[in-house]
C-alpha cells in the first residue's frame, strides 16, 4: 500500500469512527503548522493501525478509552467516548472499562473519567433529542 492509499483508507476509518463533523473541523482548521500532523495521524493512526484486521474497531475503541484515562488526555477521552458509539460500544461497556481503570490507573483518574463520560453522554442525549 502506498502513502496515498494509506491516507485514503485512514480518512475513511477516521470519518467512520469520529464522524464527518469532527473530521471536517479538523481539516478546516489545518494551517501551516498542523497540516503535516493531520496528514500523519490520518495515514498512521487511522490508515495503518485502525485498519488492521487483528482487532475489531469495538475493541480498539475500548482500548483507546482506557489509554486516554491512563494518560489523562481529557479532550481525546471525550472525543473517543463519543466516537465509541460509532463502533457499537455500549455505555455499560464503557462503565466496565472505567471501573477497571480505577484499579490500574487510579481512583482519581477513573473519577475524572466518569465525570467526563456523564458530561459526554448527557450532551449526546441532548443532541439526539434535538435531532429526533
Amino acid at each position: 500500500m502506498d502513502e496515498q492509499e494509506r491516507h485514503a483508507n485512514g480518512m475513511a476509518v477516521r470519518r467512520a469512527v469520529l464522524g464527518d463533523a469532527h473530521v471536517n473541523r479538523a481539516q478546516e482548521n489545518r494551517g501551516e503548522l498542523t497540516a503535516e500532523f493531520q496528514d500523519l495521524i490520518t495515514r498512521y493512526a487511522w490508515g495503518e493501525i485502525w485498519t488492521r484486521p487483528g482487532l475489531p474497531r469495538h475493541t480498539r475503541s475500548l482500548m483507546t478509552i482506557s489509554m486516554m484515562v491512563a494518560l489523562n488526555r481529557e479532550e481525546e477521552l471525550k472525543l473517543h467516548l463519543r466516537a465509541a458509539a460509532n463502533n457499537g460500544v455500549t455505555r455499560d461497556e464503557i462503565k466496565e472499562v472505567l471501573l477497571q481503570t480505577a484499579i490500574y490507573c487510579g481512583v482519581p483518574a477513573a473519577n475524572s473519567a466518569f465525570h467526563m463520560a456523564q458530561e459526554v453522554f448527557r450532551q449526546m442525549d441532548l443532541d439526539a433529542k434535538q435531532q429526533g
